[in-house]
């Protein structure tokens, strides 16, 4: 079988959970035997960058990369307000990666393109001119339901106006897109059945997130002495700013007061500045790490305030995997089959993060229990 995988940005390094998710699924198939021709945009966030790949992988995958400019426009967005396209999507069309999938598609046939996320749907057109294939969408998330969940916890009216432009803007394009496809490969059963209720009749799987446990180096921990919170994830992300900003503001001080020697670290790419320069007591902000594993490892609880989101988020299938106890809003640990205050915590308020830091302080044993379990589910 020979699969064409068209990427919004590159699979190495996995510095974020969408490269790695992307990542997995390259490796996947050609474990499997597939002939692999990837194709990748190239973004000032992701850069293509050979010297980063590991040895091996751009011979079997034979992957290309073309630099595009994703930072947003103001006119183009404007423009976009005015001619319902949607601008979320269209500034991931470039007119050279368009002339690269041509090419690629006009020198060998192929049986199936893999699209990595809504955002590389754009090509539909050129793959459908030039290529017989079966195209199929990897879903990462719904893209609309994450501005309509931000659009709803904003509390500036004009922003929360155009939110909802943007958000109307992406689910007409992706009911649209029900049309240009052959079949969708959901993250979760979650996002499977909100696009079987939007009305999708084509073929939908999941194919939940995995990793190989093998690269996740586990060591039984033991009780620590002090408690530490953590966030990881890239700042440049709405959601995570988002939640990290209500976890702030909302919950952050009344756990202070009840538990003054708890820290919270805070590590990511492209920190916004109002954070970098905050004066948030006892939180330590670290930027961007070398290491995402061994910033994990060093800490002890992963918080995941998550309030606008959806499909599956990596960083805490991670965390689990090393063992981590994670406390999670409902709609962060989204697609994961777990169950409360066995193999994670789930906070949605400022009362339930209270009441499990809390039972956390009785006993902290329950750190390494529920983290041997967090494990365990992970396998």
């Amino acid at each position: 079988m020979k699969v064409l995988q068209l990427c919004l940005k590159p699979p190495q390094p996995a510095k974020d959970g969408g490269c790695i998710a992307i990542n997995n699924i390259s490796k996947g198939l050609m474990d499997l035997g597939v002939t692999l021709k990837i194709l990748t945009l190239s973004t000032h966030k992701h850069p293509f960058q050979k010297e980063k790949f590991k040895e091996n992988f751009i011979e079997r995958s034979q992957i290309e990369g073309v630099f595009i400019d994703t930072k947003v426009n103001l006119v183009d967005a404007f423009s976009s307000l005015v001619t319902a396209d949607s601008y979320n999507v269209s500034r991931f069309f470039s007119t050279d990666f368009d002339i690269l999938l041509r090419k690629t598609l006009e020198n060998d046939d192929y049986d199936i393109v893999h699209l990595e996320s809504l955002f590389m749907t754009t090509y539909c057109h050129t793959i459908k001119r030039f290529s017989k294939a079966k195209i199929v969408l990897r879903s990462h998330n719904l893209e609309y339901m994450i501005w309509e969940r931000l659009a709803r916890q904003s509390t500036n009216p004009a922003k929360r106006i155009y939110l909802n432009l943007l958000a109307k803007q992406l689910k007409t394009y992706e009911l649209n897109t029900f049309q240009s496809i052959d079949g969708i490969a959901a993250i979760t059963d979650e996002d499977g059945n909100k696009f079987r209720k939007l009305g999708c009749k084509k073929p939908i799987i999941t194919i939940p997130f995995g990793i190989q446990l093998s690269e996740y180096h586990y060591v039984d921990a033991k009780e620590p002495e002090n408690i530490s919170l953590f966030h990881l994830g890239a700042m440049d992300w709405k959601p995570n700013i988002e939640g990290v900003s209500w976890f702030l503001e909302e919950i952050w001080t009344s756990l202070l007061e009840k538990h003054p020697s708890l820290t919270f670290e805070i590590a990511g790419r492209n920190m916004p500045n109002w954070l970098l320069e905050s004066e948030y007591k006892n939180v330590i902000n670290h930027g961007e790490v070398e290491s995402a594993t061994d910033f994990i490892k060093e800490n002890t609880v992963m918080v995941v305030p998550l309030l606008s989101a959806g499909g599956m988020r990596v960083k805490i299938i991670e965390g689990m995997a090393l063992g981590k106890v994670v406390i999670s809003t409902s709609m962060g640990a989204e697609g994961i089959n777990y169950k409360n205050r066995e193999n994670i915590l789930i906070a949605n308020n400022k009362k339930e993060f209270l009441a499990h830091l809390d039972w956390l302080h009785e006993d902290k044993s329950r750190i390494v229990t529920i983290g041997q379990k967090a494990r365990r589910l992970i396998a």
